[in-house]
């Protein structure tokens, strides 16, 4: 049997031998028993009921939320079939016609995999199809959407054992690449399957790689010189919100990153195209807002990257799992911000109360995790059940940076004393506060603050407490309850460990490390660093002039003077750098560029030069709400007093917004207003100045017309000159 097995294996797939626990996982199944799988993302748990479907009599039923792996997994195993229609998916997106090719097909024996999303499975007119059908097995993938405690929480999951009851009995397999025990027992509570044997694979990714930094001001600068090093390699991004992910996106096109987003909010067949362009490596960049959005099984994504802190341990574990899926490395970096913190939490208050402990639980854990100098691999091992027996990972920033380790030996025992002092009934601030001798409203309703051990480690610093609990946590000596929203319980080694602390003989020390400390200031200033070279600027401004002389325009046109200072800053060798200074588009880069790239790369070799390994990152800003309202009323020809007026801005403030857009290198034509609000004479008299003038300045225009023409007119008209010859 092991035998044949193994041949059906090769067949289908091509693989020689089955990974870990799949071969008994599959035997399990094909013997009509329901079971529980929990195995990381790239662990093979698809393997686990696709192959069982093309060898048992009928068609699987997999409920699956995720419509992109849908459409990428019937993608495959038609691939690897003789015939078309082995597998197909039943989702709202599909056409008619579309559907009735899928159930003559299911009805003809010819699907043996159906992938339906649980939304499209409780549709009386999919019941009643499916009761029609032999149905050899129900799969349901991403089962941790099913429990309330799982970070992506589906109700229509919850209808699920009932439908299938419905539909008619046939075993179940559960799968799910993350679940807490909590989670875990409320799914087999849930589908009715308490009695199935659970099959559960190491957490442990030795591959991936997993950091923590400061999220900074200039974080979208730090994020586009990472891609840039990792240049070709495929990465996803994950944001909390469908804005940030188009803004995001659209600052990496910007910078000439082949990027695009993908979330809930777009047309299907816009996430199907940008799903196969990302699977074709037309893009390397693709930015999400969850994991469900992403189901896209592709091996060589080489790093995952958190805009945002997730909310959920479970969450983040199960989206960086899509890197290194194919066993290369694989770079987890999260960005971690208190403000960040603060919008979820604010988002949790808006939920019943009932979801708020939940969310506020799993929110804690993950900042516990940010926070946290201790190994990380050891710390999401915790979470997940499993104990990791080495200190040092050597393959997360805690550990190729470890901190200096403390004696913390007697805040231990405080802290075991408090726990088994208050009856184990109270989470980590209260314990704190209790330990501390904080007389706070609620220690004082429960009259703790008359217990004796009140205030017993108040002597050692606040920040060790959060530290101590976390070491105790990974030691083994404490837990968080979950059924109890995070009161601390003792385990039986913290028992013992009190009982030694109350004995004579001295315990064996403990030690913790300090917490990471997270400044939101920018690691380097988000505008141009460095010292202007005056000597290179000096060039630079003969050049400028050469140039305008050739061109028969002011120097200005050319290039604005704080476009030469940053270039005398930043050295700029090649157009996509170019691109980066203030004031130069693309266009004005392939218009007057070359010369100066030419004089800077030659001035950098005659003199040495080691140029900035940083390049300013080129914005987006004319691309705001407001901007883009602008440019749009602009093309309208709408009179700029109504824009001002619509935009609730006075009209100066309105010309500082055109200046911004115009200087930003877009051409807006303003000259239907400027001719309507101004005589002939006095356009050709103000345009005629700034064809001659050797400077942009307004002062010296100011200064030249002394009155004749209002502040106004003058910037109205600058704006018309630049925009009609710069832009």
């Amino acid at each position: 049997m092991s035998y044949a097995l193994n041949q059906q294996l090769k067949h289908y797939f091509g693989f020689d031998s089955f990974k870990g626990q799949q071969e008994e996982i599959i035997r399990h199944l094909l013997d009509g028993n329901d079971c529980f799988v929990l195995m990381p993302t790239g662990g093979g748990k698809s393997l686990c009921y696709q192959l069982p479907s093309l060898l048992m009599e009928g068609t699987a039923i997999v409920i699956s939320p995720l419509i992109a792996l849908m459409k990428n997994q019937v993608d495959v195993i038609n691939g690897i079939s003789e015939r078309d229609g082995v597998a197909h998916c039943l989702n709202s997106s599909m056409s008619k016609t579309a559907i009735d090719q899928v159930k003559a097909n299911v009805r003809d024996g010819v699907t043996k995999l159906l992938y339906i999303a649980p939304e499209s499975l409780t549709k009386e007119e999919n019941m009643n199809f499916l009761r029609s059908v032999k149905v050899s097995f129900y799969a349901i993938d991403e089962a941790h959407c099913i429990s309330e405690w799982g970070h992506d929480f589906r109700p229509e999951y919850r209808r699920i054992r009932p439908i299938v009851d419905n539909i008619g009995r046939a075993p179940i397999i559960a799968l799910t690449a993350t679940a807490t025990e909590k989670v875990r027992t409320d799914i087999k509570k849930n589908l009715g399957i308490q009695d199935s044997r659970e099959f559960m694979s190491s957490f442990n990714r030795p591959n991936l790689y997993y950091e923590v930094r400061a999220k900074t001001p200039d974080v979208d600068k730090q994020i586009i010189k990472y891609i840039k090093q990792h240049n070709g390699q495929s990465g996803i991004i994950y944001c909390l919100s469908r804005k940030q992910v188009e803004d995001l996106a659209e600052v990496l096109r910007t910078n000439d990153i082949k990027a695009a987003p993908y979330h809930a909010g777009l047309e299907p067949s816009v996430r199907n195209a940008t799903q196969d362009d990302f699977l074709m490596e037309r893009l390397d960049i693709i930015c999400a807002t969850i994991a469900f959005g992403m189901g896209i099984d592709k091996p060589d994504v080489r790093f995952v990257i958190h805009y945002d802190i997730p909310k959920s341990l479970e969450g983040y574990y199960q989206e960086t799992g899509r890197a290194g899926r194919d066993g290369g490395d694989g770079q987890c970096i999260a960005f971690y911000s208190t403000k960040d913190l603060q919008k979820l939490e604010k988002l949790i208050d808006t939920k019943q109360p009932s979801e708020q402990e939940v969310g506020r639980l799993l929110l804690q854990e993950t900042k516990a995790y940010a926070e946290s100098s201790i190994c990380r691999r050891k710390l999401l091992l915790k979470y997940f059940g499993e104990d990791y027996p080495q200190d040092n990972c050597g393959n997360c920033d805690n550990c190729l940076h470890p901190k200096q380790r403390i004696e913390a030996t007697e805040g231990l025992r405080a802290l075991l004393t408090a726990v088994a002092t208050l009856k184990e009934n109270y989470h980590s601030a209260y314990v704190i506060d209790f330990i501390k001798g904080r007389p706070t409203d609620e220690i004082e309703s429960h009259k703790h603050h008359e217990n004796p051990e009140f205030g017993i480690g108040e002597g050692m610093p606040d920040k060790l407490w959060m530290p101590i609990i976390r070491q105790a946590i990974v030691d083994g000596y404490i837990v968080k309850d979950i059924e109890s929203y995070g009161n601390l319980k003792l385990t039986a080694a913290g028992k013992r460990k009190l009982k030694e602390f109350r004995g004579e003989e001295k315990p064996n020390a403990f030690y913790v490390t300090e917490d990471n400390q997270f400044t939101e200031e920018s690691v380097e200033p988000s505008t141009v660093s460095g010292a202007l070279d005056e000597q290179l600027f000096s060039i630079l401004k003969d050049l400028r002039r050469t140039e305008a002389r050739k061109r028969g325009v002011q120097p200005y046109i050319v290039f604005m003077e704080t476009s030469l200072e940053q270039m005398a800053t930043m050295y700029p060798t090649t157009m996509e750098e170019l691109q980066t200074i203030q004031g130069v588009g693309q266009g004005k880069a392939k218009r007057f560029g070359q010369p100066f790239l030419d004089q800077i790369k030659l001035y950098c070799e005659e003199n040495d030069i080691i140029r900035p390994e940083d390049i300013r990152v080129r914005n987006v800003a004319n691309k705001s709400a407001g901007k883009v309202k602008i440019i749009n009323c602009i093309d309208r020809k709408m009179p700029l007093n109504e824009i001002a007026e619509s935009l609730h801005i006075k009209f100066p403030g309105l010309l500082d917004e055109l200046e911004a857009i115009v200087y930003s290198g877009t051409r807006l034509d303003i000259r239907y207003y400027v001719e309507s609000t101004m005589d002939e004479e006095q356009l050709d008299d103000i345009y005629g100045y700034f064809e001659d003038a050797e400077t942009d300045s307004l002062n010296d225009a100011y200064e030249e017309f002394d009155g004749d023409y209002s502040d106004d007119d003058i910037r109205l008209v600058r704006l018309m000159y630049i925009s009609e010859n710069a832009n």
